[in-house]
């Protein structure tokens, strides 16, 4: 480190300590000293995995995990790690999953196309959050598993693992947004149901491959990203190229999936489906921490992107629009309308017990 860095550098660099500090890392190397000596007598299982993400952000939101569990494995199952698009192109993901040629998939329901009535509820559904810890909260005590688990039931070849938190939802633009009406014609990369929702305010949702995303930028293809948090945007380099950061957050956390093709995952050990489980559960706690202390320094300290933020009445606006669009979504199912019915009772539980939880 040196004293030219820039405070967002120091920021990144600082946090970058936390992968080799955190207990996953330190579950990679333990596993890694401990069965450096074993050898095992027959073909270890192996796994083709691929994550929605690109290879930087992927550093991060799945790497470690996969690298922590095929060491703890200890030669008896191996999974081989595939970034956006590489083996086969990210709408295609659940597809790829059902037929066999993925073993498992780390994705939200949204962006990979399941096929699932509750699909809309993956990625970033507006104002369903507003903290990391929503997330898991929502899965564990007001239902979210079981009916995640429901849907996935009635789909052939397809096994829900575990969701967990990712970051929030910023907008990032070459040209500001100042208010509503500066959203109208501008061309973003996104999440589906985010579009979906902004696209009533005249913003143009545009499908490109991940890795595609920093050259559309830069050649006027797109004029900004709504995919992620400032985390992500600094990290990745897409603060790099946008010059503008709208504050106002769609909402507080991405819903983020793992997925098992059924047979794949009957064909491992027990005590190996454990380990898998196990691991994701320390990439979960990873992901929390490394987005929620990223989000806070970078927008504050980081300085690649001048925040603007919409008028008051205007961001009351879009909340009260948000409320629509759930009841919208809820009338689209009735599993659809369970989800919709635990996010209201949930806000509802938060805003009554205050701080800290709201």
């Amino acid at each position: 480190m040196t004293g030219n860095e820039s405070p967002s550098q120091k920021i990144l660099a600082s946090r970058r300590s936390f992968l080799r500090n955190a207990g996953i890392g330190g579950a990679a190397v333990a596993a890694s000293s401990l069965a450096a000596p074993y050898v095992k007598a027959q073909s270890p299982i192996r796994w083709r995995l691929q994550t929605y993400s690109g290879a930087p952000l992927g550093a991060h939101v799945i790497k470690p995990q996969i690298d922590a569990f095929n060491a703890a494995a200890n030669g008896e199952m191996v999974i081989e790690l595939y970034y956006a698009d590489q083996l086969v192109p990210t709408d295609e993901l659940f597809r790829a999953l059902q037929n066999g040629t993925l073993d498992a998939v780390q994705s939200d329901e949204a962006t990979m196309a399941s096929p699932v009535d509750i699909s809309v509820f993956g990625g970033y559904f507006p104002f369903a959050t507003r903290f990391s810890l929503d997330v898991p909260a929502l899965f564990e005590y007001y239902g979210l598993k079981e009916i995640w688990e429901e849907a996935y039931s009635e789909v052939d070849n397809v096994t829900w693992l575990s969701s967990g938190a990712w970051d929030p939802l910023h907008i990032f633009t070459i040209d500001p947004i100042r208010s509503l009406a500066d959203m109208r014609g501008k061309r973003v990369f996104g999440v589906p149901t985010a579009g979906r929702f902004l696209s009533r305010y005249g913003l143009i949702p545009v499908t490109v491959p991940w890795d595609d995303v920093e050259v559309a930028l830069q050649t006027g293809q797109l004029d900004g990203v709504a995919w992620c948090g400032f985390t992500e945007a600094y990290e990745v380099g897409w603060a790099d190229i946008c010059n503008y950061a709208l504050s106002n957050s769609i909402t507080g956390a991405w819903f983020g999936s793992y997925f098992a093709n059924t047979q794949s995952w009957e064909r491992v050990p027990p005590h190996l489906q454990q380990l898998f489980r196990s691991t994701i559960d320390q990439s979960h706690y990873y992901r929390q921490v490394w987005y929620w202390g990223g989000e806070a320094k970078l927008r504050v300290e980081g300085e690649k992107m001048e925040l603007t933020r919409l008028p008051e009445e205007e961001w009351a606006q879009v909340v009260r629009d948000a409320e629509g669009f759930w009841d919208e979504i809820a009338a689209s199912s009735p599993r659809a309308e369970k989800v919709v019915q635990a996010f209201k009772t949930y806000a509802d539980t938060m805003e009554k017990a205050g701080y800290p939880y709201r």
